[in-house]
């Protein structure tokens, strides 16, 4: 929502770009550092339960945020608003133990392609540019329904109650409750594994800087293109839309083919993708450069599935846990990334240099992957040679 509604945010209450980026960032964190919380109340609590409470109590700070008056009452609505962002791990959970395990890529990958969602906002503008003119100023209603930017967080907090109710009258009952009455120190146990610590690395990859760039590249648009809000929306809808709708597709091919050789794809694609984008925007124009961000979004959607497709087959039992850790982690790059990128910009004079930062990243991610992998082709070839079936299951070990 901040990502095209900062600009007439900023100007509207005088914010500077750091004021703004930490705003976003603010709410970025909110919506991650509770995520294992989530998953683990989903697992215990059930799904629909959790998902509905949270939908439901974080409308009101989105209706209140649209009638914020100060940077410190929009600083404290975007904290608390931001929680809805732990949902993800709750409907991994959810969804995670409705769905066999064959089909749990598929599942998660379905449900994840909701973060197209994000797009909403910026098509919102482009498709009815009158939307923020809409309500007079003044509002309606005694201010109660707000007008110009503050009309759309109004509308949101509405579409939160009605996506509550439905949570709680539509979904499937009775709940799911994988985790219920296991002590919190066994569902925690899993945690000491390295791996999961190098999915949440892949997570902050595909998904954290997704995320990022969600919220800088409206700015990014009209800063470095000089184009309108409506274009600089648009242009950034074609980096969000496909990173979403793909994300069904990453988490099919993960059923089919493994989630490795899928992540391993994906990272190769993104590392050559970044290379291209340290060519100054200038040369590249902007329909080049947007069109290298559609492909690195095509990679981010399906490698987002590709990574989650990793949690249920080497933690079948602890989804809820692995899988809030994963989204923590990516969501916390989310956050970090942001006021990265404009420390970047302003110190280098050139807001592209953010993507070094990425590419350093990606590479890093890469690396880490292969040499799991040939630690992997190493045990498993000692293994073979000395007791051929000793551990059917050693592909899963690495």
């Amino acid at each position: 929502m901040l990502g095209v509604l900062g600009i007439s945010v900023r100007r509207d209450l005088g914010l500077d770009d750091s004021q703004l980026e930490w705003l976003i960032a603010a709410a970025i964190l909110s919506g991650a550092i509770l995520r294992l919380n989530f998953g683990i109340w989903a697992d215990r609590y059930g799904g629909r339960r959790v998902m509905g409470l949270l939908l439901l109590g974080c409308a009101i700070p989105t209706y209140l945020f649209g009638q914020a008056t100060t940077y410190t009452q929009l600083l404290a609505c975007a904290i608390l608003y931001g929680i809805a962002g732990n949902s993800f791990s709750a409907g991994v959970s959810w969804n995670s133990a409705w769905f066999p395990q064959q089909l749990k890529g598929r599942a998660l990958g379905i449900f994840g392609s909701g973060n197209v969602g994000a797009a909403g906002t910026k098509l919102l503008i482009v498709l009815v540019p009158g939307v923020l003119t809409a309500v007079p100023v003044a509002g309606y209603l005694f201010g109660l329904v707000p007008g110009g930017w503050r009309f759309v967080p109004t509308v949101y907090a509405g579409l939160l109650i009605l996506m509550g109710l439905v949570v709680f009258y539509f979904c499937p009952k009775p709940d799911l409750k994988p985790g219920q009455g296991r002590p919190l120190r066994q569902t925690l146990l899993p945690l000491q594994h390295v791996r999961v610590w190098r999915f949440g690395l892949y997570y902050v990859v595909v998904f954290g800087a997704y995320v990022a760039l969600s919220a800088w590249l409206p700015k990014f648009y009209v800063d470095t293109f000089g184009v309108s809000l409506s274009s600089a929306a648009l242009m950034t809808a074609t980096f969000i839309l496909p990173a979403g709708l793909l994300r069904p597709l990453g988490g099919y091919v993960s059923d089919r083919w493994g989630p490795r050789g899928v992540t391993y794809a994906v990272f190769i694609t993104m590392t050559a993708v970044l290379i291209a984008l340290l060519v100054p925007s200038r040369s590249l124009g902007l329909l080049g450069f947007a069109g290298l961000m559609f492909i690195l979004a095509c990679a981010m959607g399906i490698g987002k599935a590709s990574v989650y497709k990793y949690i249920p087959d080497y933690f079948p039992n602890d989804v809820g846990a692995v899988g809030g850790v994963v989204g923590m982690l990516g969501a916390l790059g989310g956050f970090f990334l942001p006021p990265a990128f404009g420390a970047l910009g302003r110190w280098s004079g050139s807001p592209q240099v953010a993507f070094v930062a990425l590419l350093a990243l990606t590479v890093w991610s890469l690396a880490w992957l292969h040499l799991a992998v040939v630690r992997l082709r190493a045990t498993s070839a000692v293994q073979s040679k000395i007791i051929p079936t000793l551990n059917p299951g050693a592909e899963f070990e690495t």
